[in-house]
Formats: C-alpha cells, structure tokens, sequence
C-alpha cells in the first residue's frame, strides 16, 4: 500500500538521506521516496507514523499524514529553539562563575556540562550512534570535537560550540521551513469543502467526495474550491493563484473556473469537471514538489563531493593533532588544534548552499504564475543565449484581428463595420468573427451566400452588398486603392465591402501583435540575448511584416512541426543553448529538442503542463525576462554560495599556522558559513516580474 507523509524539522540533506535509510530499513517497507525540497515522504508498505517519527528521531522529525493540516508552530515556541535558550543561559551562567571562580571549579564545570547536555544531546547521541557504525556526517565531527574538548579540560570552549552549533541547526531549520511556503501556500489555496448540488439536494461534502458532473455552489467571496465550467451565473474570478495575474477575469457560462482562485463578485453553479486530485492545481502542487526534489546539476556535484569531502576533513584533522604532536611533545595545543579543524571542517554549509537556492527559487516561481519543472532547468534557463519563438498565439494574439479600415465617398468607420458584419453574421470564417465582433450594431440580412475563394454576399436594406477579396471587387469593374494593395503586401488578409457599383470601403485583418511582443524583444536584447528567432508556418511576407514590427530580424517562415524541430537542432549547432517559446501543442517537437522548451500556458492548459520544462501560465510574455533574470541569479548565488562556504572555512584553517585557531572560532566560520548561504538564498525571494 502507498501513502504519502508530510514531515517537518527536515533541516539538512544529509538527515533526510539518514531518515530515508532508516525507513527502507523498517520490517514490511518496500520502498522509500523521499523528497527533501516539499518535505514530503511516500512509502510503499505498511508501517505506522509512530515508527517514522521513531526513524526520524535523531533529528526531531514529525510525520503527518498529506491530507493533514499542518499546525504552525512559530519559531519562537519549537522545542529546538527553547532547548537553544535555555543552553544559552547555562553558558552565561557558566562563563559568569568562571570569573568569579575558576574555569575547572565543579560549579563552572556543571554549568558548562549542563549547557552541553541540553543543547546537544540529541547531537550527541546521533554521533555516537554515527561514530559506532562508522557514518561520518557533520555530527559525528562535532561529537569528536565536543568529547575531545572536555577531555582536555576546555569546558567552557566545548560549550560554547554546542550552543553556537544549536543556534546553526535552529536557523537552518527555520530557513528550510521558509523556503518551503510555497508548497504550503498553494496546498492551502483550495478548500477542504464545499456546497454541492446533487439530485436535486444542497449537500456539504469533503472535496474528496465530489463527484464529476457535480454542480458546485460558489458564492461571492469563496474561493471555488474544483475545475469545473459555468453552468449558471457570470462573476468576476480573481486566478492569481494559477496564473499569478492580479487583474480578476470575467467568467460567464461555459467559461473554465479553476480550483484555488477567488470568485470575487456574482453567485456561480459549476458543473465540476475533474476530481480533487487531478485539479489544475493539484497539478501544479505535484509538479513543484517534484522540481524541488530534483537536483540540479551544481547540488549532484557538490553531494559527490561531500562523499569525499568528510573523510578528507577527519584524516587532516588527525593529521594536525598527531604530527606535530609527536614533533613539538605538545599534545595538549596540537590536538586541540585538530579538533578544530574537525568543527571548522563540517560540510553543513556547502550541503545546504544549492537546494536552499533552488527551493526557494522554484517556490518564488510559482508564486508567480511560473512553473519550472526541476532545478536542472532552473540552471540551464540562465545559461541560454538564443531564443526562439513560435509567432502564432506566442508573439501575437493567436486570433485575427481589424486593423485597418479604410472607407470610401461619404460612409464613416462604424458603419461600414456594421454593414460589413450584417453580412458576415452568417459566416463561421475566422475572418468574418474578426470583423463581426468589430459592429457596434447590425441590420437584418436576408438571401445570404457563400461563394468558395471569394467571399460572401446578402441583402441589407434592401441592397445586395458583398465582402470579400479584392479580386472579386475587381471583376465587378470596381477600382482598388493602392493603400489596400500595400496592407496585403504586408500580410493581412484584406477584404472588400462593395455594391454592384460603388465600393464602400476596405477592411483589414490579421493575427494582431500582442502589445506586449516588442517591449520583451528588447528586453532580452537588453539582457545580452541578441539572437532572436521566429518560427512559424505562416507566408513569409506575413512574417516577416510582423518581425519587422515587434524587432526580430531572424525569420523562418512556411515551416511544418518537423521543419521546426530541425530549425532548432541547426540554432543549437549554432548557438549552443537555445531556448524554444511556443504554445505547447504544435510545438511540442521543438519544445522537446530545445535547451529549455518554454510554454505559453493559458490558463493552466494540460498540454503547457505537460510538455514543456516551464510553463508560463498566464499566457504572459512578461514573465520569460522575469524567469531568465530568476535563473540567472540563481546561479550567482549558488556560486557565492559555494564561494562563502569553502572560502570561510579555507581561512579558519590558515589560523592553524601561527596556531590561532580555536573551538569557537571554528564554529563562528562554519555557522556563519552556513548563515551566509541561507541568507544568500532567501534573497530569491524577493525577486519580482
């Protein structure tokens, strides 16, 4: 049987492996999944919770069942955080009766052990359980360090390390739990229950109970707690939630609502139309859960290293304790010395310097109406160094549009727009829905016709008008402008509106440029990317009338799915690492061979979900600099991250040449090592679009 856990004080990776380790090693478990970044255990087996957190002791693990809610404890009232405190008074009581007293006094030296004993004695236990199975993580050198200081007689050094120690694994604990919000956040978003409507009865269920083809009651203020459609009803629904847009959206019948958002203004009836689990949002959780629990290629580094990394620490650290040792006959200096160098030596800080980074990077994301599939893609995205798009519904709207109007002897715009779709009104053409949506009002038609690669025709207030091609016009012995002849040299579809003598005007539609396709082209050439590619199966003249507009000179036009895939695999040739923008569906070849395939997303689509490595969900162009600009200072932090972690710890060890270095000097650099890379990362947080 599969269940799935949430768990809490998951602080370091290290532990996570360790309480992975110990689960797999229960009577009756198959198999263990741990992810580290959600926080989040599945197991194929049968075991109780009491057991897990029996696993997960060494490190106060609390297991919950993941439809649980989860009480928050503040930092201020957890047990690691109180037991910190209270060796923080011991220590200062101590240090106060060393003074008065004397250092090897039994009052000084109770004070100190008691300090020791509550700050550390959950470490201590875990590292002489490590030391006897021969595991060495960073509490296996802290206990050698902590036992070798009291053997020595430095009470009052050994504990201060406990105490600086206790306060690194409370803050690491907390940055952890910080970073994971978002998970948390979005897991909260939709609501446990709701009001149903079934066989004719109004009902509360658990939404776990909710059935498809359920009508949902949503009233104003609620949130809209399954996928459905509008069966009744029309209302303002704020989606900020799946689409990290502010500006709320207006939904009538047979409009898509989502699970989590906000219907702000009217009474709805939903008709549901996927269970709890298979939710837009339910999605987006599992898919953030699962890209935080991958890791990136600097993180799978930087765990191989640490395989090495340890051992290497605790062979120096002998090394400096007995060579000299035996050399100088000064044992007392050389192996405190050596222990030091087990306590600056912990690889805490550089375990933690990239899933921090990562973690909250991807959180922060998704808060943003961006999903990013895994950290391996979180890293390449700032790597990129072309991009290329699809230019229908990517760069433009993705459905025709008027552009221009252009009217004949004394006729005003708007009419000849009404006329036009009085027409039209008939039609199912793309083209005709362009110019229909255009009316402020429209006459009775009457007789109307269809006439194949021409156009149409009608009799409106009692004269036969016709729309269609200019050609059609032309046969009728009717004139055409030059301007209408230049706007179909520049890609739009340009129809006629005329009588059987006299042309009434022109009308011009094309797949109209979003406002916002220029503004981002810049801004990519602004962040050094210059190699902008469009796409596209459209006429080359349209294309490239449309590049023209928006600032993109590269362009490929008249070009199948398959056409597109190897434009792609030749731009990686040429540039390395490109990234491919389209909407998910006819792209999905070039989206799968690119760098980073990048997908316009809609409102949560499937198909933006599912294909690419991100998604934009709200369709939004604004948020590709935005995820560029995220990645990019992702990656500059783990750097300073690994940076901060090795570079203060090389110049801790330095001290033991002129035999500077002590107890809690060592501590002070790995603490403040481990300090610096959390609140390095967290500063991803605040990056905005």
């Amino acid at each position: 049987m599969v269940k799935t856990y949430r768990l809490e004080n998951l602080s370091c990776t290290s532990c996570a492996a360790k309480f992975e380790k110990n689960v797999l090693n229960l009577p009756e478990i198959k198999n263990v999944n741990l992810n580290f970044g959600a926080s989040k255990l599945t197991i194929d087996g049968n075991v109780t919770i009491e057991a897990l957190e029996k696993a997960g002791a060494f490190d106060h693990i609390r297991v919950y069942p993941e439809k649980q809610k989860i009480k928050h404890v503040p930092f201020y009232q957890r047990r690691q955080t109180i037991e910190t405190v209270l060796s923080l008074l011991l220590l200062i009581a101590g240090i106060i009766v060393s003074f008065q007293l004397d250092e090897t006094h039994p009052w000084s030296i109770a004070l100190f052990a008691g300090s020791m004993a509550i700050g550390g004695y959950h470490m201590f236990w875990t590292g002489l359980k490590n030391l006897s199975g021969f595991q060495f993580d960073m509490k296996t050198l802290m206990t050698i360090a902590i036992i070798g200081a009291v053997i020595i007689g430095e009470w009052r050094e050994g504990a201060v390390v406990v105490f600086l120690f206790a306060v690194s694994e409370a803050l690491e604990s907390f940055s952890m739990n910080k970073a994971r919000q978002s998970i948390r956040s979005l897991m909260d978003l939709a609501p446990a229950r709701a009001f149903i409507q079934r066989g004719g009865e109004l009902m509360e269920l658990d939404t776990e109970d909710i059935r498809i083809g359920d009508v949902l009651i949503v009233k104003p203020g609620q949130k809209i707690a399954m996928d459905g459609t509008v069966l009744r009803g029309q209302s303002a629904v704020n989606q900020a939630a799946i689409t990290g847009e502010s500006i709320p959206a207006v939904k009538t019948v047979g409009d898509e609502v989502f699970a989590g958002t906000m219907n702000e203004e009217g009474a709805l009836e939903v008709t549901v139309t996927k269970r709890v689990e298979d939710t837009t949002i339910a999605k987006i959780i599992h898919l953030v859960e699962e890209a935080q629990a991958e890791k990136a290629p600097t993180q799978k580094f930087i765990d191989q290293f640490a395989k090495y990394y340890t051992p290497a620490v605790i062979v120096i650290a002998f090394l400096v304790a007995l060579v000299p040792g035996f050399l100088t006959g000064n044992w007392e200096i050389w192996v405190y010395q050596g222990l030091a160098v087990l306590v600056v030596g912990c690889p805490c800080a550089l375990v933690v310097s990239t899933p921090v980074a990562i973690v909250t990077a991807i959180g922060n994301a998704a808060r943003q109406g961006v999903l990013i599939k895994g950290g391996i893609h979180l890293e390449e995205t700032g790597r990129i160094n072309a991009v290329a798009f699809d230019k229908t519904g990517t760069l433009t709207k993705g459905y025709p549009e008027v552009t221009d109007v252009l009217v004949q002897d004394a006729i005003e715009r708007q009419e000849l727009l009404n006329l036009a779709a009085s027409v039209e009104a008939m039609s199912q053409h793309p083209l005709a829905r362009a110019i229909t949506k255009q009316a402020a009002s429209t006459y009775p038609s009457e007789n109307f016709n269809s006439v194949t690669g021409k156009g149409a025709y009608a009799t409106v207030n009692e004269t036969v008008l016709y729309v269609g091609s200019l050609n059609w016009a032309e046969e009728k012995g009717l004139r055409i402008p030059e301007k209408a002849r230049k706007l179909q040299e520049s890609g739009k579809s340009v129809t006629a509106v005329f009588s059987e003598t006299v042309l009434l005007g022109i009308i011009a539609v094309a797949d109209a440029i979003r406002t916002e396709s220029p503004s981002i082209i810049e801004k990519l050439k602004g962040m050094g990317i210059n190699q902008i590619i469009m796409l596209t199966g459209d006429h080359p003249a349209t294309a490239t009338a449309i590049a023209a507009e928006i600032g993109v000179t590269d362009v490929r036009a008249g070009l199948m799915p398959e056409d597109k895939l190897s434009a792609i695999k030749e731009l990686q040739k040429q540039y390395r690492r490109v990234a491919m923008v389209g909407d998910g569906i006819n792209d999905a070849p070039a989206l799968a061979a690119s760098s980073i395939g990048i997908a316009m997303g809609g409102a949560g689509t499937d198909a933006a979900l599912e294909t690419a490595d991100i998604a934009l969900m709200a369709d939004d162009l604004e948020k590709l600099p935005y995820t560029i600009r995220l990645s990019r200072k992702t990656l500059r932090i783990i750097k300073e991250n690994i940076v901060f972690a090795l570079g203060l710890k090389i110049i801790a060890l330095l001290l033991i040449i002129p035999g500077w270095l002590t107890l809690w000097i060592a501590i002070f650099a790995d603490m403040g090592a481990t300090l610096l890379v959390i609140l390095n990362a967290l500063r991803l947080v605040k990056v905005q679009k």
